[in-house]
């Protein structure tokens, strides 16, 4: 056998002297074996590293104990989730594969139809879609969505506090004696990112402080798109003393740009950001933030999906966990 090759079960049944069969009532638990020919059996799996391929064992058992988690991409949101479904599978019996086609823009919307469609059948026995655009999606198995761009919908689904979030971000600021407050929103198809606008909105209007058109840029939650916006928000006369970005890293590009202009954060210029990625503390300096729980979200959809598979009662088909301020050193009264 080469080194490089597939372990298989006739390997192991070489291996260790005994039938096929044999390896394959040990795999299954399944009688008819002694104890010293299922520790030799053993012995050998672990020596040969073999595992049966989950495409013959759904065949065999019309289970993988995989759950498949599917983003869009790999950024900061969605690596920080995957670390908290990483946390919630443990100790559960089953497994994680995650999907991703890298940001290909072909695939900005409907991408979950075309991804569950290649796991469907034998690989996955149900899935995590993250920040899905559609949740109209047709798979034999059970789905949960974290933070659909449409919001709350048939299918289970966790999402956080946006609304309030962005409130206590604006309320911070005002509370410094800001009144010249710009935002970097984000994607606006979204609807996360709309409400976070909408908060901000909200808590300027109930502060009795109208909102510069000018001072509203997209940022579209990506670093460079962010930049050109705080570019132009940083580069008037009129510009503004504070700023509250729809995500961490839009937020980061905007000290970043204040950076390169002359204005000191926060001495010159507050910013907010949204998530609490890692990357927010470690900026300089730290940045003050909307902590969603990112890790807490992973959690919570695996042990929804895997609640789903076993016919459990799951509770409430939908969960918004709370967004809380992050107060760092980016933030300073006017």
């Amino acid at each position: 056998m080469e080194p490089s090759s597939r372990v298989t079960i006739r390997d192991v049944a070489a291996r260790a002297g005994v039938s096929v069969a044999t390896v394959s009532k040990v795999l299954n638990g399944r009688y008819g074996v002694s104890a010293a020919t299922n520790a030799r059996v053993q012995e050998v799996i672990e020596e040969l590293g073999y595992e049966a391929s989950l495409v013959a064992q759904s065949l065999r058992n019309h289970r993988t104990n995989v759950i498949g988690i599917l983003v869009a991409d790999i950024e900061p949101f969605s690596a920080e989730l995957l670390k908290g479904a990483a946390e919630g599978i443990r100790g559960t019996g089953f497994e994680m594969v995650v999907y991703s086609a890298g940001g290909r823009t072909s695939d900005r919307v409907g991408w979950e139809r075309r991804y569950l469609s290649r796991l469907s059948g034998t690989l996955i026995d149900g899935a995590i879609l993250v920040t899905p655009t559609v949740v109209d999606v047709r798979f034999g198995a059970q789905v949960v969505a974290v933070d659909p761009h449409t919001g709350p919908t048939d299918l289970p689904t966790v999402d956080s506090d946006n609304l309030r979030g962005a409130r206590l971000a604006t309320e911070h600021l005002l509370s410094l004696g800001h009144r010249r407050i710009a935002m970097l929103t984000g994607r606006p198809d979204l609807q996360s990112a709309q409400l976070r606008e909408q908060g901000f909105r909200e808590a300027m209007s109930e502060a009795g402080v109208p909102v510069d058109p000018a001072h509203v840029q997209p940022g579209g939650y990506v670093p460079e798109v962010s930049t050109e916006a705080a570019g132009r928000l940083l580069a008037g006369a009129d510009r503004p003393t504070a700023v509250f970005a729809a995500n961490d890293q839009s937020a980061i590009a905007t000290v970043d740009v204040a950076a390169k202009v002359g204005l000191r954060v926060p001495e010159e210029l507050s910013v907010v950001g949204f998530d609490n990625i890692p990357e927010a503390a470690l900026s300089v300096p730290p940045l003050t933030t909307v902590e969603q729980p990112i890790h807490e979200m992973g959690r919570r959809a695996v042990d929804m999906v895997i609640n789903l598979i076993h016919g459990r009662d799951i509770g409430p088909t939908h969960v918004t966990l709370p967004t809380r301020l992050v107060v760092r050193q980016s933030t300073k009264p006017l």
